[in-house]
């Protein structure tokens, strides 16, 4: 009798081992089966978009301080998204764009593009104007600058000064404009020659101005701001009084 319930009592645990085996096992397997379907929804593919890093007003020009690059799910990217940040500086804005906005390609324009008709597709501010400016300078012959930059034009004039008794020119180095935007650059050979001419968007007056101080054979030269940097700098006129008075440079140096 003793041995038989032993018997029963061992075959009992044995059963109930398995039971508790089957039950772990099962758990297990849902535990597992959880875990890849969250896995699969966290594993959805992410592209690289770029996106507006700053404000940037209708007409801009890009540059790099306008662009930053997110990454995002590739079912939350638009048709049109630029993939990358080269390929939309220098290109000119349709809309406003605002931070964190993703930049499409159907709404930049490249000034550099020419259209069926054969002219640039520029687009241009209501009070502005296109002036082309010859590129003469030492800096538009190194290939430095593009479409999109940011330039000062600094000019040398021979201005006339009437003393008693006497007339005489002084040579006068200045700046013309400050921030002027090259809308689009002119080369010769179907773009792969050098640079012929630039493009400036203008307001009418310093436009007037600029081809008041070429006409009057100023030497001028282009000097390239730092992206982002509009604001305008302090200069002073230089002439040979001023170079005598700064560098202090003995009286009758002047002839």
């Amino acid at each position: 009798m003793g041995r038989r319930r032993g018997f029963l009592w061992l075959t009992a645990g044995v059963v109930m081992a398995i039971l508790a085996g089957a039950v772990a096992f099962i758990a297990l397997q849902r535990g597992v089966t959880r875990s890849t379907g969250a896995a699969g929804i966290k594993a959805e593919p992410k592209v690289s978009v770029v996106v507006a890093a700053q404000a940037v007003r209708v007409r801009a020009a890009l540059e790099t301080a306008d662009l930053t690059v997110k990454e995002l799910p590739a079912g939350a990217v638009p048709e049109g998204a630029v993939t990358d940040a080269a390929q939309a500086v220098g290109k000119v804005t349709l809309v406003e764009l605002y931070p964190g906005e993703i930049v499409l390609s159907q709404r930049l324009v490249d000034p550099n593009v020419i259209s069926g008709d054969g002219r640039e597709a520029l687009v241009l501010a209501e009070d502005q104007v296109l002036l082309a400016f010859p590129s003469t300078d030492l800096m538009s012959g190194l290939g430095v600058l593009k479409a999109g930059d940011h330039v000062d034009l600094m000019f040398s004039l021979d201005i006339p000064v009437v003393s008693p008794g006497a007339s005489d020119f002084v040579r006068t180095t200045f700046g013309l404009l400050q921030n002027v935007t090259i809308a689009a650059i002119i080369t010769q050979g179907e773009g792969t020659g050098p640079p012929q001419a630039f493009l400036f968007t203008l307001e009418p007056q310093d436009a007037l101005l600029l081809k008041y101080a070429k006409d009057m054979g100023g030497l001028v030269d282009v000097v390239l701001r730092a992206p982002g940097v509009e604001a305008p700098f302090e200069t002073d006129p230089i002439d040979i009084d001023y170079l005598i008075s700064r560098y202090r440079i003995p009286a009758g140096a002047r002839r």
